[in-house]
């Protein structure tokens, strides 16, 4: 678990707050499925910026003594020409209380606020530790305070002592929701603190768990697909998972291999109409990522099979609806399980089709390329495409990611 967190914090936690009326027990939120749009200006840069790695990036902090990671969230700010697609919950800070839209990011540790309602509390506090987060696109710099939390829609639950990171200047991050709640492994928040930067910031699950608001640090995601933004079709639960949103889960161990297994990364294979698209290999799970992304050489083989031709206005593949009518289903194998997108499932959403300079007619794949080939540990990233199709389960206590079918797994939606 987190080597705990750095001792202003501990101090901090001291502070009441009202007492909580149950423990011990998951607490589930709705989430909204919305476009959060990107600055214009982090679109354009130089590849050589641009085309960063978003994951398995490492930094000095400028010190040669300390060659650590720096955490990195890849929100996909450049994947829909401008804005991507997530989740958002309803997140409650201070007393009183102000409500803050967060996007739910399984890569990324630290719950922050303050890119867009400003923090205002007067119940926080400032334990004037400075944190620091780079995302694959801009960064932002604040403090840590701790502060009370609660969630909308959960009645007679308070928590006292949560860090948060409060946002004093953010750099090219133009998304239009409030900040983070990190729902990510807690060491993806190992050198975010440059004055303490063996500690680590607890990320909501094992924060709950360690106060024993919850008895199991489990995080389950479920999601409706949606045609339309933005959109209540989802829930979070935070200490366990909803039952009634699934048949069973089957799980798969997090992988050894670097970089993936720094975050909620697993081992699977990809196949295509009975061929190998990817052969079994590493990568993550990533609810702040929009698309299902690909080794390059796996990507080739997947639009070779599909007929998809690149649209140059969006980067994504695009294909006729007699092709369309050809597509077989692209199948997981994991956990002793194969899990499958049906046909419309790879496809993007047509009424969406006006934020990705699309027509309304027109059909795009949800597949897009990464850039190194199968090798690189990091050969497939399982975005919101694939996520709004399963129910998940991260599962930090046992280390590992689960997915069961839900009745949404194979409609006809898109």
């Amino acid at each position: 678990m987190f080597s705990v967190v750095f001792s202003l914090v501990l101090l901090a936690f001291s502070v009441t707050g009202s007492p909580v009326e149950f423990r011990n027990s998951p607490i589930t939120l709705p989430m909204a499925g919305r476009l959060a749009f990107s600055n214009v200006t982090a679109l354009v840069r130089p590849d050589s910026e641009a085309r960063l790695a978003a994951f398995g990036e490492y930094s000095t902090h400028g010190r040669s003594d300390a060659y650590i990671r720096r955490p990195r969230i890849p929100l996909s700010q450049a994947d829909l020409g401008g804005g991507f697609f997530g989740y958002t919950v309803e997140v409650n800070i201070g007393n009183p209380p102000t409500t803050y839209n967060l996007i739910v990011d399984s890569a990324s540790a630290i719950t922050w606020v303050g890119s867009g309602v400003p923090y205002l509390s007067r119940s926080g506090v400032d334990t004037r530790v400075p944190v620091v987060v780079d995302y694959r696109y801009g960064s932002f710099r604040g403090t840590i305070f701790v502060d009370q939390l609660s969630f909308e829609g959960v009645e007679n639950f308070i928590v006292s002592g949560m860090p948060i990171g409060v946002v004093f200047n953010a750099q090219d991050i133009a998304i239009n929701v409030d900040g983070v709640l990190g729902i990510g492994p807690t060491s993806l928040s190992l050198g975010a603190l440059p004055n303490s930067l063996q500690q680590m910031i607890p990320n909501i699950a094992d924060f709950l768990k360690s106060r024993d608001y919850i008895s199991r640090a489990v995080v389950g995601m479920f999601f409706r697909p949606t045609s339309a933004n933005p959109h209540d079709n989802g829930e979070l639960t935070i200490g366990g998972t909803n039952t009634d949103m699934y048949d069973f889960i089957t799980y798969t161990d997090i992988t050894t291999t670097d970089p993936s297994s720094q975050y909620w990364g697993i081992n699977q294979r990809i196949t295509y109409a009975g061929e190998d698209i990817l052969v079994k290999t590493t990568g993550v799970v990533d609810s702040g990522c929009t698309f299902l992304y690909l080794a390059s050489d796996a990507y080739e083989r997947y639009r070779a099979a599909t007929g998809g031709i690149l649209n140059p206005a969006n980067g994504l593949l695009q294909i006729s609806l007699q092709q369309y009518d050809q597509l077989h289903d692209l199948q997981f194998h994991m956990g002793g399980r194969i899990h499958k997108l049906v046909p419309n499932a790879q496809i993007w959403p047509r009424s969406l089709n006006h934020n990705i300079n699309g027509r309304l007619n027109d059909i795009f794949l949800i597949v897009k390329a990464l850039e190194t080939p199968t090798g690189a540990g990091k050969d497939f990233v399982l975005g919101y495409v694939f996520l709004q199709r399963f129910f998940t389960v991260f599962d930090g206590d046992r280390r590992r990611v689960g997915f069961g079918r839900t009745a949404y797994t194979n409609i006809v939606v898109n």
